[in-house]
């Protein structure tokens, strides 16, 4: 039997009513870098936002590791120009014995110097996604990955709906919330911001704001902040430069220097510094469904 058929250990009722959530090994925290979670609606962007912001901070000199937590492991697609394996794929290979792994066997460094892992995810149907990042997190401990390391961002599948997807909200200090200026993609924030507030009770994690994304204007995404007290903190326009530079396997700090693109770095520059100094950790109180309804949705 694998590990991965085993079934993790869970922590009862800590983070609210009836939740049933994994239990990180206490010995497998990240200490010492600034830890980001990158949430949003499935097909939102995280995974462009969370290596353009890789690729941000790597250039303003931090030392960077992008964490990709989806099974389909192309959150590092754009930073190394290739899909990586994942790291449940390779503990696979070595029968779980991770002693036997050597760094570059599940590290590949990308554009700029940023290290980046997949974790990826158990067999559909099974298991449990926060394990397997407890896990990653873990091996990268044991090889001293993380010690000489100034930024992490967890690049995290969909929407909250389990404890296993919000498992590293248990390591992060702030989350970021992927949104866009419509109705779906805004009621998927307002679930994610339930589910951070949850994780806040027992742990350091707060909400940083959030980034409006393929998106022309923001008037519904700053009509739903303004209403429960969040914080739009970047915006990047719908251009096609962003689509172009995932088809040519880049991040934008690849790019010729086209106006859009130019525009768009900047933006993720900024978004960068403003999440290095420190972000007041927000606490904004998310809104019942037929609250959310009557803001945004059908009259």
């Amino acid at each position: 039997m694998s590990p991965l058929d085993r079934n993790p250990p869970v922590l009862r009722g800590q983070d609210g009513e009836g939740s049933v959530q994994v239990h990180q090994d206490a010995e497998a925290q990240i200490e010492g870098a600034k830890v980001f979670s990158v949430y949003g609606k499935g097909g939102i962007g995280k995974s462009t936002t969370s290596s353009n912001l890789s690729a941000a901070f790597s250039n303003l000199g931090k030392r960077v590791l992008q964490i990709g937590c989806d099974p389909k492991h192309d959150s590092t697609f754009t930073l190394t120009g290739h899909l990586q394996p994942t790291v449940i794929d390779i503990l696979k290979e070595v029968d779980f014995h991770p002693e036997e792994l050597r760094p570059e066997d599940f590290v590949t460094t990308g554009y700029n110097g940023v290290m980046c892992v997949e974790a990826g995810g158990p067999p559909a149907g099974t298991g449990c996604g926060g394990y397997v990042v407890g896990q990653t997190v873990k091996l990268l401990k044991q090889h001293h990955l993380l010690e000489e390391t100034d930024v992490v961002i967890f690049d995290v599948l969909g929407d909250v709906v389990c404890g296993g997807f919000a498992a590293p909200l248990q390591h992060a200090d702030r989350a970021l919330i992927v949104t866009a200026n419509d109705f779906d993609s805004i009621y998927a924030m307002n679930r994610i911001i339930a589910a951070v507030q949850a994780k806040s009770k027992n742990y350091k994690v707060r909400l940083a704001g959030c980034v409006a994304n393929r998106s022309r204007e923001t008037n519904e995404v700053d009509r739903y902040c303004d209403t429960v007290g969040f914080n739009r903190i970047a915006h990047m326009p719908d251009v096609d430069a962003i689509r172009r530079s995932r088809l040519k396997k880049k991040t934008l700090f690849e790019m010729d220097d086209e106006e859009d693109i130019v525009r768009c770095r900047a933006e993720y520059i900024r978004l960068a510094e403003t999440l290095w100094n420190g972000t007041e950790g927000l606490a904004p109180a998310p809104m019942e469904d037929r609250d959310i309804f009557e803001l945004l949705g059908f009259d």
